[in-house]
């Protein structure tokens, strides 16, 4: 094996670097250590390593993570082309993504596997292995049905989304109806190393509170009416694999506490049975709520809200990534013209425009149905802007309304403003059930 050239460690703790040490004198000529980032420069100017592995923290008692940022810009006004590496904990994930921002070449978490610390380390320090490698995870991104963009804020959600996707690390996705979080649990499922094994995606929203238990837990038979037979439910379809909770602001306080004490124990019991049934999952939940705000108002437990939010990521709105609204459209574009045997179409500058303009409260869920219609009716081989008659939602409250679907935006928007988002308020008011209610919220993106 072929050794690559110096490694310098910073780390303030001795055990650290005595054991990374140990490790990485197999594959580096020379490991250099030191407690403290200060001899840096003049060390820098002595010898000529091939990279630097960083940790986040240096002074005892602060945690903020701001001093490896200072020192990795010290570094890089120093030697602008020397690889680093930081050293992080999962409480300085953003920060270690921000310095990947800054010039970072990558970085891992404590506490790290020996075989991914000296793979990292190699890539970075080998220009020819970083490549090849880079180049096959464009090859693999390019097979996924992740659409992730241009925008500044999609390139760094996928910084951190390939980081955390192969830790066990239960994630929770937050962001606006249609902005596409079923699909990033998809992708963090089919990233880790459990995409050999199922993933179980549960609608929080559309689970009745009589079948609570058993949809997730399962029952066994007999244990109510209707119970012929023992039946697994949502938790153990997911063993091994990634189990993915959507909407989960919208479950019940009450019921709360029994999803948590299975994701506490790691087990669960089945409806009518006293048998522990031990569970081994990734927990990936979303919602579109504010789940701070719902812990304020003792509408969601933050004993549960800690337990989900190991790794936390937003899904920024598509009117806030207006650079991905044509490229994201065109693919649609493609896709409903192969499903639709129609010939290839485009838009023309004028339909871009409407489309780069309108504010897309339903996000990537309402352009995705703009586009299906578009492609139904055009006749031609470009697609004009008057295809798309776009309204936005303050237009259709504020106008009188002509069809039977801009009535029943305005019946249920004006309901949720005058119930306060109270879904259960809302579908007595309106006459109809919570589940029909939630269907059509998330039809027109409300």
């Amino acid at each position: 094996m072929v050794k690559l050239g110096t490694i310098i460690v910073v780390d303030d703790n001795k055990g650290v670097l005595t054991a990374v040490q140990m490790l990485l004198k197999n594959y580096f000529e020379k490991v250099i250590t030191l407690s403290s980032p200060i001899t840096l420069p003049s060390i820098l100017h002595e010898e000529k390593p091939s990279i630097i592995l960083l940790d986040m923290n240096f002074t005892s008692g602060i945690n903020t993570g701001n001093e490896g940022l200072y020192w990795l810009n010290e570094i890089k006004r120093l030697n602008p082309q020397l690889p680093v590496v930081l050293f992080t904990a999962y409480a300085d994930i953003d920060l270690a993504v921000r310095g990947i921002k800054e010039g970072a070449s990558d970085f891992i978490v404590k506490p790290w596997d020996n075989q991914k610390l000296i793979e990292v380390l190699q890539n970075a320090a080998s220009p020819e292995k970083k490549n090849k490698k880079r180049d096959k995870k464009e090859e693999e991104l390019k097979t996924s049905s992740m659409y992730w963009g241009n925008s500044d804020a999609m390139k760094y959600l996928r910084i951190l989304i390939e980081k955390v996707a192969i830790t066990d690390a239960n994630i929770l996705i937050t962001g606006e109806n249609g902005t596409g979080k079923e699909m990033l649990a998809q992708e963090i499922h089919a990233l880790s190393r459990r995409n050999k094994q199922p993933m179980v995606a549960v609608d929080m929203g559309a689970i009745t509170d009589s079948l609570f238990e058993s949809e997730l837990f399962g029952h066994v038979k007999g244990s109510f009416t209707d119970a012929h037979a023992d039946r697994e439910g949502k938790f153990e379809a997911a063993n091994n694999g990634s189990l993915f909770l959507d909407e989960i602001g919208n479950l019940p306080f009450y019921q709360q506490a029994k999803l948590l004490t299975a994701i506490q124990r790691r087990s669960i019991v089945r409806v009518g049975s006293n048998k522990e049934i031990p569970i081994n999952i990734r927990l990936i939940s979303a919602t579109n709520k504010n789940l701070e705000e719902m812990v304020k108002k003792e509408e969601f437990r933050e004993d549960l809200l800690y337990r989900i939010n190991t790794i936390h990521v937003e899904i920024p709105p598509l009117r806030n990534r207006k650079e991905d609204i044509v490229p994201l459209a065109e693919k649609f574009i493609e896709r409903f013209c192969k499903q639709y045997d129609k010939q290839p179409l485009l838009l023309n500058t004028a339909a871009k425009e409407r489309l780069t303009q309108h504010p897309w409260y339903g996000n990537i869920r309402e352009l995705e149905h703009a586009i299906e219609k578009a492609v139904i009716i055009s006749d031609d081989d470009v697609i004009p802007a008057e295809i798309f008659p776009l309204s936005t939602k303050t237009e259709i409250l504020e106008k009188d309304v002509s069809t039977l679907e801009e009535m029943e935006i305005k019946m249920i928007q004006k309901a949720l403003n005058s119930c306060k988002g109270n879904l259960s308020a809302v579908a007595a008011q309106l006459g109809i059930t919570r589940q029909t209610l939630y269907n059509k919220m998330k039809k027109f993106g409300l």
